[in-house]
């Protein structure tokens, strides 16, 4: 004879037992009907479970009763869920990488290291989300790499990263200082237009250089008509000085 006791959480205890010299199958609480009996359950005293569920988690006790002896066996399933894993880019040079509905959760690592955050999410199924984010400020970074540890297996993404996040940097402060550079060339231009003004004024006020000359000229013909004398004496001086050499 073959017995299955199966405890799933707080359930009553499944039993399914066979008796072979009878050929005779009971069932005591099991209302799964994905756990069912291979189809040489008289030669082979297993149970199999198609398709396996988490809700299928728990412990399980086989019992053999043959001619030579009494045979127990008991197992604890566990079961796991391989996660799906997505690794983009947002903005500012941060990437997210994500493990969705593992069990258990997944394991996150980065190559380089970046300045991370990682959040953890129960979905109420028994799986849970892992999600890290990171940041790279340093322009040197250009490959980032995300490494997800899980009990089912390992998986590795890689991103290149852009630079749109430098470019809306300098945009920023393109547009924060634009309006200042505005104000200083309406300043500078509307500088220009009071000294240009002024100076026209000035110009327009001065009197020309003709009338200047003119009125000059009386003063420049008396001194030369004042110093004959001047003139007279160096000449004499100058002959003097010929004679003696």
């Amino acid at each position: 004879m073959t017995r299955w006791e199966i405890t799933l959480g707080d359930k009553p205890t499944c039993v399914r037992a066979y008796r072979r010299d009878t050929n005779e199958t009971t069932e005591t609480n099991c209302t799964d009907e994905r756990m069912t009996w291979p189809d040489r359950h008289d030669q082979i005293p297993a149970l199999q479970i198609d398709p396996v569920a988490i809700t299928h988690e728990g412990y399980y006790r086989c019992t053999v009763a043959a001619s030579d002896g009494n045979f127990q066996y008991d197992y604890h399933l566990r079961v796991l869920v391989a996660p799906e894993v997505t690794l983009f880019q947002s903005e500012n040079r941060t990437v997210v990488c994500k493990a969705a509905a593992g069990r258990p959760a997944a394991r996150i690592s980065w190559t380089p290291v970046g300045d991370c955050i990682s959040e953890h999410e129960d979905l109420g199924n028994g799986t849970v989300t892992v999600q890290s984010t990171c940041l790279w400020a340093d322009d040197n970074v250009s490959i980032v790499s995300c490494s997800v540890s899980h009990e089912t297996g390992n998986w590795s993404r890689s991103i290149e990263l852009n630079q749109g996040a430098k470019t809306s940097k300098t945009l920023i402060i393109l547009c924060s200082t634009l309006p200042i550079i505005i104000l200083v060339i309406v300043g500078f231009v509307w500088l220009l237009k009071i000294i240009g003004c002024r100076i026209y004024k000035l110009k327009k006020t001065e009197p020309t250089p003709g009338v200047e000359e003119d009125e000059m000229q009386p003063y420049a013909s008396y001194t030369e008509k004042s110093n004959p004398l001047y003139d007279t004496t160096n000449r004499v001086k100058t002959s003097q000085v010929l004679q003696i050499v």
